[in-house]
């Protein structure tokens, strides 16, 4: 309950009479401060006037003025900048360690509020706050869509510049695992990733002119030619289908030729609740097509016109073994099993927008980021149920940034119920006010 209170002083949601300190003098608060998430006071450069005197500093607020010293603050020279202390419920002396006896405000959180923050978060519905949205005016929830929007690809952004800083700058690399992690599309999301770390790009750079090789390499290496990745339904298939057992025997001369390290444990690969066509070897496959074909590299999606452009860029299939085949050994109907539009468009969201994102902040290239922003607003919408019921609130889903931006909301807001740093939370408890 003590964000709460951190809530109504930020806001400044204050009894409607006169101010005074417990010990009977007025006070004004011109500026209740920039609240601060780390560690120290909690609202630094507060402006408040004691008595006729403008004070500027700190402010640390508590549920209890006792739990001033119940936290080590009187012996914190941190906190001996603090000018005001807020509490609820006011039960002691507060004193610095360097002596002094600080002025204290007794600040009640108004009932209204202390009731509809609970009911936000008892409640089991979602979105909690659906009751106000269609109250909520168009300017609100446009500028707090921005913002959210600009927060995950921000977000987004960092995990990019986070990988080229383990790459020791390789833009080329990090743009690799990136894509390569999308290519999981959620469930094997991490094991992408890890395997792309690790790939030996130097090995397939030398071989991205032959197909099979580089199929080879990019299953081998995923541990996916190894008898126990096989799925148990054609596992005793593919002893004896001549495709798995060529590539097996060119993962071995590959391996020992480079002398690369053992592939991935199998275990790593997830297949519950896939579809055939998301199983991780023809995510592979189609990836190891894109990367030998060399027609998705990062200078040439940069030069993409528009999303048309990306969509051809990042068009790729399969090899012919597997357009009739979704395991080793177990024919299956002819197809192309192409990355589908719908795909692409989550590589472009995922990958593009991100990393064009951070190579414009990298670069003090605005445009590019600008452009990574852009890109969201012409696709489409993802299709999910979250977005479904957001929508049945009347927030409006057109494009592929509105629907980001309202994914940003559920894990980072909502889900934690975190509704004092959300507008449309803020919107909930006004009323009460």
């Amino acid at each position: 309950m003590e964000k709460l209170l951190h809530y109504v002083w930020k806001h400044r949601l204050y009894p409607l009479e006169a101010l005074r300190t417990t010990d009977g003098q007025t006070l004004e608060v011109i500026d209740p401060g920039l609240s601060n998430p780390h560690a120290g006071p909690d609202f630094f450069n507060a402006k408040v006037r004691i008595d006729g005197t403008l004070w500027v500093g700190n402010v640390e607020l508590h549920l209890r003025s006792s739990d001033w010293q119940r936290h080590g603050h009187h012996t914190d020279a941190a906190y001996d900048s603090v000018v005001l202390h807020v509490a609820e419920v006011v039960d002691a002396d507060v004193v610095t360690s360097n002596g002094l006896r600080l002025p204290q405000l007794q600040l009640p959180i108004p009932e209204g509020i202390r009731h509809s923050y609970e009911e936000l978060l008892q409640t089991d519905d979602y979105p909690r706050c659906w009751r106000v949205l269609p109250k909520v005016s168009s300017l609100t929830v446009h500028s707090w869509m921005s913002a959210l929007l600009c927060e995950r690809v921000q977000e987004r952004a960092d995990r990019c510049l986070a990988r080229l800083a383990a790459t020791d700058g390789d833009w080329n690399r990090t743009w690799f695992i990136t894509l390569a992690r999308n290519f999981g599309f959620g469930v094997n999301g991490d094991a992408f990733e890890q395997w792309a770390t690790h790939f030996p790009l130097h090995a397939a750079a030398k071989h991205r002119d032959d197909a099979f090789q580089l199929e080879a390499l990019f299953l081998g290496t995923a541990g996916l030619l190894e008898t126990d990745a096989l799925p148990p339904s054609s596992r005793e298939a593919a002893q004896t289908d001549d495709y798995y057992r060529r590539l097996r025997r060119e993962w071995e001369y590959l391996s020992h030729k480079f002398q690369l390290p053992q592939p991935m444990r199998a275990a790593a690969w997830r297949y519950l609740r896939l579809r055939p066509q998301s199983f991780p070897h023809l995510r592979l496959v189609q990836l190891a097509q894109l990367y030998a074909h060399q027609q998705a590299t990062p200078d040439i999606l940069m030069h993409a016109a528009d999303r048309k452009a990306l969509h051809a860029a990042l068009d790729t299939g399969v090899s012919d073994y597997w357009r009739t085949h979704y395991l080793f050994g177990l024919p299956a109907p002819e197809g192309d099993k192409r990355l589908s539009a719908a795909s692409r468009d989550l590589i472009i969201i995922n990958t593009v927008s991100p990393m064009f994102f951070a190579y414009g902040q990298a670069h003090n290239d605005e445009t590019l980021q600008e452009r990574a922003l852009t890109l969201l607003e012409q696709l489409k919408a993802e299709r999910n149920y979250i977005l479904r019921q957001w929508q049945q609130c009347g927030i409006s889903v057109d494009n592929a940034a509105d629907s980001q931006a309202l994914i940003q909301l559920k894990r980072n807001y909502c889900d934690r119920h975190d509704c004092l740093r959300c507008r449309f939370g803020y919107e909930y408890l006004k009323p009460a006010t």
